[in-house]
């Protein structure tokens, strides 16, 4: 994630902000830009400010960092779901990027799982943006009907819900938004890391398996790798959760979970690299990591992927060091044997491709 900034007066902003508390400027995310813009009136200062760079009557100016408040406004889950990002206001979707991926979610009126569905979202906010950082495809159910990516946001108050991803579809379990839920269930499967970000990684892992995993060579790659994906999934839930990871586990998978399947090994190494990219982009925002661990500096090829992790091993060492000294986990309770990163480097490559394509 990287660094924002006011546009108008250059106080810090986070990416959440949709209004610069020092010099009160309106904001809204841009996701073609990456940038916090300032929605501009006629006689605004920052309109001023965007003529004298552009005399042109241009509808978005990135110079100024401004868009004219008349052409674009917040997403419709503005309140709902604390959406700052910015749509049109005229003849285009009354929802941002992100917001238009989720199918199905709490009605208005359910005040219980509002909440939930805010933070969850605002949780989905930052995964789109990273897999637009890595150029990754979005294709959503209006595209593709059959096998686009959606979001059911549910609630399991009134209802079972399971956490997983099919045919394109993630369903998330909103009282994964709920802090003792969450960490009861972390205990219970005996996990050292579980976060509704961490969920949206993990699924959408699967979500990109078919869609990179496309040419004969990847799949038998894949099978070398991780095993076979079309192994029967209920045999192996079963046996995971009737004997548990095998001895040893460590030095070949990622998590305790990955062991499971291959298809969840697959989703568990995609979600640890998306960890891994997103918090080496941040550091590198805010001077933690050289620029070059930036998402908008690709890293290609083996020796990308080599500095990547030359990059991150030290760095989460620290950020572990940090976090007990104020008392709490480690920020990364995870240990990623060589053939981890064999498999975290054919994700990388994969990902990498995909972009160029």
């Amino acid at each position: 994630m990287r660094d924002f900034s006011c546009p108008q007066c250059g106080q810090q902003l986070a990416f959440e902000n949709s209004l610069c508390l020092q010099c009160g400027s309106p904001l809204g995310f841009g996701l073609a830009d990456r940038a916090l813009l300032i929605l501009a009136k006629d006689g605004d200062p920052a309109r001023a400010a965007g003529d004298q760079d552009d005399p042109g009557d241009s509808a978005r100016d990135f110079t100024s960092g401004t868009v004219d408040a008349q052409e674009f406004r917040l997403c419709d889950n503005r309140h709902v779901a604390q959406c700052n990002w910015l749509v049109p206001r005229s003849g285009g979707p009354t929802l941002c990027e992100s917001c238009r991926l989720t199918r199905t979610r709490p009605a208005d009126q359910d005040d219980k799982w509002l909440p939930a569905f805010a933070e969850a979202e605002a949780a989905k906010r930052r995964l789109v943006l990273e897999l637009t950082e890595l150029g990754l495809p979005i294709v959503d159910r209006t595209a593709d009907p059959d096998f686009g990516l959606a979001f059911d946001l549910l609630a399991s108050g009134s209802q079972q819900v399971m956490t997983g991803h099919e045919n394109g579809v993630i369903t998330l379990d909103l009282a994964e938004g709920d802090d003792v839920h969450r960490e009861q269930l972390r205990v219970a499967m005996d996990e050292p890391y579980r976060t509704l970000l961490g969920h949206f990684r993990h699924e959408i892992g699967h979500y990109y398996f078919p869609v990179l995993v496309t040419a004969d060579a990847d799949l038998e790659l894949s099978r070398e790798l991780f095993g076979d994906p079309f192994a029967d999934y209920q045999e192996a839930l079963d046996r995971h959760y009737r004997s548990g990871p095998p001895s040893g586990w460590e030095d070949s998978f990622v998590s305790s979970y990955a062991t499971m399947h291959p298809a969840e090994d697959w989703a568990e190494t995609f979600a640890h690299y998306l960890h891994i990219r997103d918090t080496l982009d941040t550091a590198a925002a805010f001077g933690f990591a050289p620029a070059g661990a930036t998402l908008e500096r690709p890293q290609v090829g083996r020796a990308g992927f080599d500095r990547i992790i030359d990059l991150w091993l030290p760095l989460a060492w620290a950020l572990n060091m940090v976090n007990r000294s104020m008392g709490h986990r480690d920020l990364y309770p995870f240990v990623l044997a060589e053939p981890v990163l064999d498999k975290m480097r054919f994700i990388h490559e994969l990902c990498a491709n995909a972009a160029n394509r």
